[in-house]
């Protein structure tokens, strides 16, 4: 086994708000090896009747399934997972999603949907090529920001959902920990907004986030830095939305995928690279395997109402590289199960960071493991998504499109940031925030609004910007 010595260059593919279940229950049949599902998995409808786990062809409205999103909320979830908004010390049943969407004026039967390989063929070729976890879970039974926090920070610093922001976000980063440690920097690249910049300790390394286009450009010209993390595109704009947030067709997503793996596949640095791909959390959508306790990042905060001890719904994660061997189905091999720290760990025991952020990424499980052979193999099958037909009126539909909570919450957090583009110090800006003095957030009716201003907030600061 080579371990991670052989991997220079780590990169990481966060998308939106997928089960498990949802996109690789039927990868392989269920088996012990394998925890996906048996067809017989239900919910019940408002009556008690079972609502069986379902799948069909792949007309355009099945691929935007489940549509309208799925409730996302820390009660959402919980109700979600155990029938009830505020549990006490119960073991989750899963048996609450059908109810949490009927509330949420869903038709229950969709949140038990689920897609086939061939609906989203690029990640799941990956999967099938490479490795896949069937254990992973997001980092807490939470909304976006709280997971992504995680993957960044090792903590969601007690906030369980994405509003009301909380600026300034003052946690150390793990970006910050790699600053003058790796050969070859770090760098976040983006489409439309990075929500990790609502990070303030990033606010110093501005000269570090580019756009998705540059990423294409690094890999081709093998400058990949030693730590990459991709942001998708989150609105419709110029193009669709690729997060695979739902209700966005998840063709664009499995594109984007692929887009990532063959610019790396064809990179000069491609037998010294690590690709992860993987979700922020459930979205809502449904999962049959109750997430488990875990150890909590830190003692709680004043006020904390969740102790974050226990993880979120298992989320999609491939892990890519040619030093894994073809069909890997992997597990954690430590107490703690995977979850989004792995990522942290992972990096940390590649340029021996000793130092953890919090006590969650100290007991995380790195990615070693998946690393078996004894030299690169190059012999993988083809990665191509499905094509994508042209909907020019589909796609002025969605620019209309109310925001969804996600989508207001960055908006919100460029309102935030849009101080630093009127010549304020970062140290005057922190301190207004630390004192409620906050900036006012523009109305936004739609994605396209909401979209333009990211944009003019991102031009004030000097940072590229979508339609550049």
């Amino acid at each position: 086994m080579p371990g991670l010595d052989v991997i220079e260059h780590v990169v990481v593919l966060m998308l939106e708000n997928r089960s498990f279940d949802n996109l690789f229950g039927t990868l392989y049949a269920k088996s012990a090896e394998f925890d996906g599902l048996s067809g017989e998995e239900t919910n019940p409808d408002g009556g008690g009747q079972p609502i069986r786990v379902w799948t069909t062809p792949a007309p355009p409205n099945v691929m935007t399934l489940p549509n309208p999103d799925p409730g996302e909320l820390f009660t959402d979830i919980n109700q979600q997972l155990f029938g009830q908004q505020m549990p006490l010390g119960q073991t989750p049943t899963m048996q609450g999603f059908t109810t949490n969407y009927a509330k949420n004026a869903g038709d229950p039967r969709d949140i038990m949907h689920f897609f086939t390989s061939d609906q989203v063929p690029a990640l799941s070729t990956l999967a099938r090529n490479y490795a896949v976890c069937d254990a992973w879970f997001a980092s807490a039974p939470c909304q976006t920001w709280p997971n992504r926090f995680f993957v960044h920070t090792g903590t969601a610093h007690g906030y369980p959902n994405n509003s009301p922001v909380h600026f300034p976000y003052l946690m150390p980063t793990l970006f910050n920990v790699l600053d003058g440690v790796v050969p070859d920097d770090w760098a976040v690249y983006y489409h439309d907004f990075a929500q990790s910049l609502t990070l303030t300790r990033l606010w110093l390394h501005l000269d570090h986030f580019h756009l998705f286009d540059d990423f294409l450009d690094d890999a081709s010209s093998g400058k990949l830095p030693s730590y990459s993390f991709i942001e998708p595109r989150y609105f419709a704009d110029l193009d669709w939305p690729n997060d695979m947030h739902p209700p966005h067709d998840v063709g664009y997503g499995d594109a984007l995928v692929a887009q990532v793996y063959n610019a790396l596949r064809s990179s000069p640095q491609w037998h010294q690279t690590m690709l992860v791909i993987t979700f922020d959390e459930h979205g809502g959508c449904f999962d049959h395997v109750p997430p488990p306790a875990v150890v909590p990042p830190s003692p709680p905060q004043p006020g904390q109402l969740f102790a974050f001890d226990r993880l979120g719904v298992r989320v999609p994660a491939v892990v890519v590289s040619p030093w894994i061997p073809k069909g890997t189905i992997f597990r954690s091999t430590v107490a703690q199960p995977y979850d989004h720290t792995a990522i942290i760990k992972t990096l940390r025991m590649r340029y021996n960071i000793q130092t953890p952020l919090t006590a969650r990424d100290a007991s995380a499980p790195d990615l070693r493991q998946v690393l078996e052979l004894s030299a690169p193999d190059d012999n993988r099958d083809p990665v191509a998504a499905r094509a994508m037909a042209a909907n020019p009126a589909g796609l002025q539909a969605a620019r209309n499109a109310p925001l969804n909570d996600f989508q207001w919450a960055m908006h919100e957090s460029a309102a935030m940031l849009a101080p630093l583009g009127t010549g304020i110090s970062i140290d005057d800006h922190v301190r207004n925030l630390s004192t409620d003095q906050q900036p006012p957030v523009p109305a936004a009716q739609n994605a396209q609004q909401a979209a333009q201003h990211i944009k003019d907030v991102l031009a004030s600061m000097d940072l590229p910007h979508a339609g550049q």
